[in-house]
């Protein structure tokens, strides 16, 4: 297997405290000279305390990943959230627009909110969070992406297993059983037409708008007993990977824990979900697909981002003959869960 180094010269290194602050600048708004880095890989994000004593998010998008329009999509589905009086936090107008531009750089100003991960285990926080949910794919229901790609085997899956396989990236010791357990998962995933694009028989299960990354690391929980000035409860953050989909996507990565805690946590969430919109039944058998899809995408993930500095620096396990046979555990695990009854609700 080739050498792992991340490769000098990535556009981020260019992204220096002076250039933050020069960005910020370029939108009207000054900071005081404290920042922050916040927890991200995929994009930079900041929090910056401004002179005028307000406290603002930078979030610069990773060169290359996404369009324009692709990001403008996001700010439009965040605004009509929040318009819908859904706490979603979304990007600030500044001079007329949500995206700029400041050197090879684009970037996005938002609010801060403070709060914490939600307590998931406790049922009133499950049926908050479950109606919110409900709120914001009613919202993503009334129109499509149109610039925005699709949560589907073919660029989660097929696309991923094909970029890892003809970049070398798993090693030959590894390489025969991974290759074959994970075409053998793409193979069961294959039979759901909505992961696939292919007709069904009988009623399609809709594909709308979603938050897309739904785990509890993306929702903010004020407590009641905290002021808070966009109210207690769950705040929804970072649509950076807002696609079509189906709505179960944004529901499973809140469980955790055994099958029967999983199925409990799940019919918490419908039954909050419910109050506000149906929830199809039949998507209960695409969680463990998009599950597994979800375990191809992030291995092709974090080897495409290996020339940025901060993966090796966090990620120095990645690319081990120990990772991939865990992998290949992983993907015969799922295989055996795909095939199993789904959960009931």
């Amino acid at each position: 297997m080739p050498e792992r180094t991340a490769a000098a010269g990535h556009p981020y290194q260019s992204l220096t405290p002076d250039v933050v602050m020069d960005a910020l600048a370029s939108v009207g708004l000054f900071g005081d000279g404290r920042q922050m880095a916040l927890s991200s890989y995929e994009n930079r994000v900041y929090q910056l305390h401004l002179e005028d004593g307000g406290v603002v998010v930078v979030k610069f998008y990773r060169p290359q990943r996404w369009s324009d329009a692709q990001i403008l999509e996001e700010h439009g589905f965040a605004q009509a959230l929040m318009d819908a009086e859904i706490p979603v936090v979304g990007p600030l107008v500044l001079q007329g627009s949500t995206l700029h531009h400041f050197g090879d750089f684009a970037f996005s100003v938002s609010p801060w909110r403070g709060g914490r991960l939600p307590e998931l285990d406790d049922p009133d926080v499950l049926e908050w969070v479950g109606r919110f949910l409900a709120r914001i794919h009613a919202v993503g229901a009334v129109q499509p992406f149109e610039h925005r790609p699709a949560l589907d085997l073919a660029s989660f899956g097929m696309a991923s297993r094909e970029w890892l396989l003809a970049h070398d990236q798993v090693p030959l010791d590894v390489q025969s059983r991974w290759a074959q357990a994970s075409q053998q998962a793409l193979d069961l995933i294959a039979g759901h037409a909505c992961l696939t694009g292919a007709p069904s028989q009988g009623e399609a299960i809709q594909r709308i708008r979603l938050h897309g990354d739904c785990h509890p690391g993306n929702i903010l929980w004020t407590p009641l007993e905290l002021p808070a000035s966009a109210g207690p409860g769950p705040h929804f953050v970072d649509l950076d990977d807002a696609r079509m989909g189906p709505v179960v996507q944004d529901l499973w990565m809140l469980l955790s824990g055994d099958r029967q805690q999983r199925a409990r946590q799940l019919g918490t969430l419908v039954d909050g979900y419910e109050q506000f919109r149906p929830f199809d039944r039949r998507e209960l058998a695409l969680i463990e697909p998009l599950r597994t899809l979800r375990l191809l995408h992030y291995s092709a993930w974090l080897a495409r981002r290996w020339d940025d500095p901060t993966f090796p620096r966090h990620f120095p396990w990645f690319g081990s003959s120990d990772y991939w046979q865990g992998q290949v555990q992983m993907l015969q695990e799922q295989i055996e869960a795909m095939q199993e009854e789904p959960l009931v609700v």
